[in-house]
């Protein structure tokens, strides 16, 4: 059975105010997307990477994988008018491919810092469970807001999970979900793990990081920085 990487690059990035799409801005000499590609083409247990791109940037990813020896990438495919959408080209197009048993790792292109163990515990819960939602604790305290300005009630904290990617399925399962889901007429669910739930399914937790940031303002790229630049220390000791 094979594991694979299936990067979601289909935003524009709007609330970054660049002129290029974020995946595609470049931090330290690499693009952000090729940070994440490289933690899937460096991982020994994921087979093969598929990317579901932004129109008129397919030829730069595949110029970019070239560049920098990504050898697992098998396939891109044009990104859809919302994150359901696109994530739904992507498995429809690994479907024509590989086998329904075979593990589909869906991750943003944005989150270039997810780890070797985050993505082995993915695939471990995937394979034991059915599917596999990377999350952290909620460490903040919860407000509940009507206006957006003000509250009167909070939320528990330690019955909240912050949802990350990757978010394992099994192939034949997450295209059959999008099936249903169309049907039921769900068309923008904002992640694969609230589409599940909005089908009336469980999901399972496997491991996340605080450090598996998702790139969505300029201040994130600040922090993405540091991280690298921690990470480079780390590697001098």
């Amino acid at each position: 059975m094979a594991n694979i990487g299936l990067i979601i690059a289909g935003g524009s990035g709007n609330r970054m105010h660049q002129d290029i799409p974020k995946q595609f801005l470049t931090v330290n000499e690499r693009p952000v997307i090729v940070y994440t590609l490289e933690a899937f083409q460096k991982h020994p247990e994921i087979d093969a990477i598929a990317v579901v791109c932004i129109e008129g940037w397919d030829q730069v990813l595949w110029a970019y994988a070239k560049q920098f020896n990504i050898t697992k990438l098998k396939m891109v495919v044009p990104g859809g008018k919302n994150g359901q959408d696109s994530i739904r080209n992507g498995v429809y197009a690994l479907e024509k491919e590989y086998d329904n048993n075979d593990v589909v790792l869906i991750h943003d292109a944005i989150r270039p810092m997810v780890s070797p163990e985050i993505i082995s515990d993915c695939i471990r819960v995937t394979r034991e469970f059915g599917n596999a939602i990377t999350v952290i604790p909620c460490a903040e305290a919860m407000m509940e807001t009507v206006d957006g300005i003000s509250s009167v009630g909070s939320y528990p904290r330690d019955r909240l999970k912050r949802t990350q990617t990757p978010q394992g399925f099994r192939l034949g399962e997450i295209c059959d979900l999008h099936r249903r889901a169309l049907e039921a007429g769900i068309t923008n669910s904002v992640a694969s793990c609230t589409l599940k739930i909005e089908m009336g399914e469980k999901v399972y937790f496997s491991l996340g990081s605080e450090k598996n940031i998702k790139l969505t303002t300029v201040e994130d790229i600040d922090i993405f920085k540091a991280l690298l630049a921690a990470r480079r220390s780390d590697w001098l000791k």
